[in-house]
């Protein structure tokens, strides 16, 4: 473990620790915080759309395992734990689960280890690599012993692809879908500001200013991601229209600016 935090940067924003922050959680640092206050000031909306971005995945994850018979996921850019995670959602539809969580921040590390226990009769694994490089995962020891490429796999990328600057969002995105037999699923979420463009323009300036680049993309470029795959409905839409439970009525679409989707690979 000391190793990890000897990997810590401290003077740096990750935005895995933003996320925690703006979310109320308590694993960042005072960096993270300034950088987190001064995209709220930006756009005030931004925990709301946080928290719906969250959400999704709760939905898709249960989505997956519950409509779709889907028993093995790989969590790309997984961020702090915050309960529900994803392990426990699926491995409380089917207990004989499987789940990868993926990220690359040291305290993400820490505490995966730490909490990220999953069903006695599943398993719960964490590959610590960025998925810039791709490969890292597919051949991690975890990715090797516990996905099973006869059997189709739920690939879970939210809150990860405004990270990822052209060309290289689609190579790594192919790179990781390619090995994955038909009947596998794509849950992902993708950054917009189709919604509130002045807001969100200001928010991206800002990561961009704490070295961490981001890129917006509209509905068609979104949707392009998916070529190729039979999308489930209602198809690409903001993350809180994608089948909705009754809490999330109300939520005003400027406050929205994720795309999300899920889709079988043919």
């Amino acid at each position: 473990m000391t190793g990890s935090h000897e990997r810590i940067d401290t003077s740096t924003a990750h935005s895995a620790r933003v996320y925690d922050y703006i979310l109320g959680g308590k694993d960042h640092y005072p960096v993270d915080a300034e950088a987190g206050d001064a995209m709220c000031r930006h756009w005030p909306a931004l925990p709301v759309h946080m928290k719906e971005n969250r959400r999704f995945m709760h939905r898709t994850g249960r989505y997956l395992a519950r409509d779709r018979g889907i028993r093995q996921f790989l969590d790309i850019g997984t961020g702090l734990p915050t309960a529900p995670n994803l392990h426990e959602l699926v491995q409380e539809v089917a207990p004989e689960s499987r789940v990868i969580y993926v990220d690359n921040d040291p305290i993400v590390l820490a505490h995966a280890r730490a909490l990220l226990q999953g069903s006695a009769e599943g398993a719960t694994a964490y590959v610590d690599a960025d998925m810039h490089d791709p490969d890292a995962i597919l051949e991690s020891p975890q990715f090797q012993s516990l996905i099973d490429l006869d059997e189709p796999v739920g690939l879970m990328i939210i809150g990860v692809l405004h990270f990822l600057i052209p060309p290289d969002d689609r190579r790594l995105v192919r790179r990781l879908l390619d090995p994955l037999p038909s009947g596998s699923y794509l849950a992902m979420t993708i950054g917009t500001g189709d919604f509130a463009p002045e807001e969100v323009g200001r928010v991206s300036e800002e990561y961009n200013r704490q070295g961490m680049p981001m890129v917006l993309r509209d509905l068609p470029t979104a949707s392009s991601f998916f070529d190729g795959m039979e999308l489930v409905e209602p198809g690409v839409t903001q993350v809180h229209k994608w089948r909705p439970d009754r809490e999330q009525d109300g939520v005003d679409d400027r406050a929205i600016a994720m795309y999300g989707a899920v889709a079988r690979k043919l």
